[in-house]
């Protein structure tokens, strides 16, 4: 039997799995051609085949998610890296190419619900993938196969609709109702009369079809990147999750959806029961037990925390991954590029395209008390007390005794970093913001070159997803990129029993979250932040602002949750929010010079919430309505 990995490095492979032409209109639509029978759909192997081309393709919708994260508070992104247009080359190699959110420029928190129209088709692409697997597996099963046969082509069936379900989660999450296609499509002419579904429809078949998955999927993994029953039941929690917290905070830019408190309470319910089934039978732990590990000194990264570890090819294959997309590494053209997103020139040359912004640091609790640090203070360079004075976030002491997985994620000044050249080490680098590639810089009576990146905007760079090892460029890596990690789950069945107030299963909760604060030597949670619903969820919050940092949960929660004008500030505000550096400055980049939602209207905010349904897509079918902030 092939391995994933070897499958999906065959350069053929989309073409003789799915079928599709290079026209980037509202499916990316297979030829009207199909490969006889006689010629594929024969065996285990073809159908094997079928199915990881469609996961190769379905991948690069989700495996660079951290851009997202720029739509909230703590990650900034800069440059033209987005930039790369279907006009310029083939659509499923520019999305392959880094153009996954093709359009933009730069992400914002604000702006950027009119900026997905290539998002919406390639999603759609995914889901005729899917359909174009299932399809021709039913086929197979239904001209006879040996009964060991038809129970591995029914695990393939349950992986397809897993991974339909999957995308169909992030239509409804951006855009509300749309179309719901649970077959495959020919031709254009097939989608011309389409009409948008009730996102309670679609939210029933996805629960359908994860339910299906389940019964289908196997309880271990057969290989890295195959699906199991765990998988399934913690994408079905977590569309019963969103489906209650839409019924919990409401969704008023979704027209005709009306919140049901009782459709809440008992979606909640059901997510938590999911969550608790895939967290108590499935034998899964987190990374490393969920021991936080050494951590070196201010100034020093010879010892790292196990956090960092969890995001290195080091912990691919751990039980803590649930559901994973997997890259090929060195070689196979199908690396990943996490090093050339999160690092700078001093590691492999990198692009350094993301940034922790400043607000993120606040967010590291002291290791002492498990609770906050006093704010940090943006101090110019300039400022000859900038490097002692307390509090200032240009003096290292001020980052001691931190949260662990601080450490494992962001450079402050003065924090080291492993220099990466042609696969080779370079030494320690210091990062200090603005000192960029300085020779013979002295630190402590050592001389080092200073880290070097023209992408640093914020005053701190990124250490998680950066590779502290030789043998790779920034292209070329093997990381198994997280969808879905235990440590989210923990957290998301946390929320789940807090807002169905589940008292019995609530000591259960607030254990798994001290689980996920322990992998940062933080002392269990107080009994004030757990004592009440909104307290235990401001620390759920709080926990998952850390833990997930950078892995593009953060715009789905705040839109689910309606915190958007919470967290930055609210419609009319004169001064709007400021995104500043480390020195107090207000970041490059934005055309407001750094300023967001100053005198937004509610349209704006509305924006952001509901996404606009692609007016290519609704010229092509004129029964698409518009969502209402977009008309």
């Amino acid at each position: 039997m092939k391995t994933l990995h070897s499958i999906i490095k065959i350069s053929t492979i989309a073409a003789l799995a799915v079928l599709f032409s290079s026209c980037a209109d509202f499916l990316n639509q297979p030829s009207r051609v199909d490969l006889p029978s006689s010629a594929f759909w024969q065996d285990v192997d073809d159908a094997e085949y079928a199915l990881n081309g469609a996961v190769a393709d379905i991948r690069y919708l989700f495996d660079r998610d951290y851009y997202l994260d720029a739509m909230g508070e703590y990650v900034n992104v800069s440059g033209n890296v987005l930039q790369r247009t279907a006009d310029k080359e083939d659509p499923s190699e520019a999305l392959k190419n880094g153009a996954a959110y093709d359009g933009f420029y730069e992400l914002y928190p604000t702006g950027y619900g009119g900026q997905f129209s290539n998002m919406y088709r390639y999603c759609y692409g995914g889901v005729n993938r899917c359909n174009y697997v299932i399809d021709g597996i039913q086929k197979m099963i239904a001209e006879g196969q040996t009964e060991a046969d038809e129970e591995k082509l029914n695990e393939f069936i349950g992986e397809a609709k897993l991974f339909r379900a999957l995308i169909y989660l992030r239509l409804i999450s951006m855009w509300g109702d749309v179309p719901y296609i649970n077959e495959r499509i020919m031709y254009k002419e097939d989608v011309e009369h389409l009409y948008r579904t009730p996102i309670a429809t679609i939210k029933d078949s996805l629960v359908s079809d994860l339910t299906d998955a389940f019964n289908k999927l196997p309880e271990k993994a057969s290989k890295s990147g195959r699906m199991t029953k765990a998988a399934a039941l913690g994408l079905r929690g977590k569309v019963q999750l969103y489906w209650a917290s839409w019924n919990k905070f409401g969704w008023p830019e979704l027209a005709g959806f009306t919140p049901d408190a009782q459709e809440a309470q008992e979606a909640y319910e059901a997510a938590a029961s999911d969550f608790r089934h895939v967290i108590d039978d499935y034998g899964l732990t987190l990374f490393r037990n969920g021991e936080p590990g050494d951590c070196d000194s201010l100034g020093r990264a010879e010892v790292l925390p196990n956090y960092f570890y969890l995001f290195l090819p080091t912990a691919n294959g751990d039980s803590e991954f649930i559901i994973t997309f997997n890259h090929g590494g060195t070689g196979t053209s199908q690396g990943e590029h996490l090093m050339a997103d999160f690092g700078g020139r001093s590691t492999e040359y990198a692009n350094g395209w993301l940034n922790p912004r400043y607000a993120i640091a606040d967010r590291y609790q002291w290791t002492i008390t498990g609770d906050f640090c006093p704010p940090l203070v943006p101090t110019p360079a300039s400022d000859p007390n900038a490097r002692t004075a307390p509090n200032s976030a240009l003096n290292p002491q001020s980052y001691a005794n931190r949260d662990y997985r601080m450490k494992a994620s962001i450079l402050w000044d003065y924090e080291m970093i492993q220099g990466l050249m042609d696969r080779k080490e370079t030494g320690w680098v210091p990062f200090i913001y603005k000192t960029w590639a300085v020779e013979n810089y002295e630190i402590n009576g050592q001389y080092y070159t200073t880290y070097e990146t023209d992408r640093c905007w914020t005053g701190y760079v990124w250490r998680k997803f950066v590779r502290n090892y030789a043998g790779q460029t920034a292209h070329e890596g093997d990381y198994n990129w997280p969808v879905m990690r235990l440590a989210d789950v923990y957290l998301m069945y946390a929320e789940a029993v807090n807002f169905a107030n589940l008292e019995d299963q609530k000591p259960y909760a607030i254990e798994l979250v001290n689980r996920v604060r322990h992998r940062g030597n933080l002392p269990p949670l107080a009994a004030d932040k757990t004592g009440t619903q909104d307290a235990f969820f401001d620390a759920i919050n709080q926990e998952r602002i850390v833990e997930l940092l950078a892995e593009g949960h953060r715009m789905f929660d705040l839109r689910r949750w309606r915190l958007i004008e919470e967290s930055f500030c609210g419609p009319g505000d004169a001064t709007g929010y400021v995104i500043r550096d480390t020195w107090g400055n207000p970041i490059s980049g934005f055309s407001t010079n750094g300023t967001i939602f100053q005198n937004s209207t509610n349209r704006a905010y509305e924006q952001c919430y509901i996404f606009q349904i692609p007016e290519s897509e609704r010229n092509r079918n004129p029964n698409l309505t518009q969502n209402t902030p977009w008309m």
